[in-house]
Order: structure tokens, then C-alpha cells, then sequence
């Protein structure tokens, strides 16, 4: 089997800021990076102390999301730049992964 090295990131957002839009939009259709997934949470916290999570009786619209994408590390790279300013610091983690190609 062959693979490639690629860079996969995972983005921590929550549904409130409205941050997800801008986020796809970028990663599809300016970017087109190789692939992206988003997760909805059922329950998470951040920095902040906050926990953010949905009940049967009581459905969050501030539930956490995680956008995870992948593609060549230097594309990757750059896509970042564009990523940084629309999230806050200590919400985006990278690291290398591999990918089969056959």
C-alpha cells in the first residue's frame, strides 16, 4: 500500500459565533482543500469554564462543532493564515498524518 504525508487540523467551534459558514466556505470553495468533516457535539467546554450541552428537554443553539480537514502540508500552511483570524487562539490543532494512495 502507498501514502503520502498530509497535515490534518481540527477546528473547536461552537454554534453561536457563527463561525462555521465562513469556515466552509473558505475550505471549499475558495480553498479546495482535499476533505473536510464537521462534528456536532453533544456536550464540550473550552477555556472559558462554560459547558455547552443539548438535554431532550432543552436544545442548545450554542452546541460545540469541530471541522476537521486535511490536505498537503505546504497548502495546509497556507490555508492556516486564513484560518487564524476567524478563530481564537488555542482552537485549531494540527499535526502529520498519512494517507493511502493505492
Amino acid at each position: 500500500m502507498k501514502s503520502k504525508t498530509v497535515t490534518m487540523v481540527r477546528i473547536y467551534l461552537t454554534e453561536g459565533r457563527h463561525q462555521f459558514q465562513k469556515l466552509m466556505e473558505l475550505l471549499h470553495d475558495r480553498e479546495k482543500v482535499a476533505g473536510v468533516t464537521a462534528f456536532r457535539g453533544i456536550a464540550g467546554f473550552g477555556s472559558s469554564g462554560e459547558v455547552h450541552s443539548s438535554t431532550l428537554l432543552d436544545l442548545s443553539l450554542d452546541m460545540p462543532l469541530v471541522l476537521e480537514f486535511y490536505d498537503q502540508p505546504d497548502k495546509v500552511a497556507r490555508v492556516l493564515e486564513h484560518v487564524y483570524p476567524l478563530v481564537g487562539p488555542g482552537h485549531v490543532v494540527s499535526w502529520s498524518a498519512n494517507v493511502n494512495i493505492g
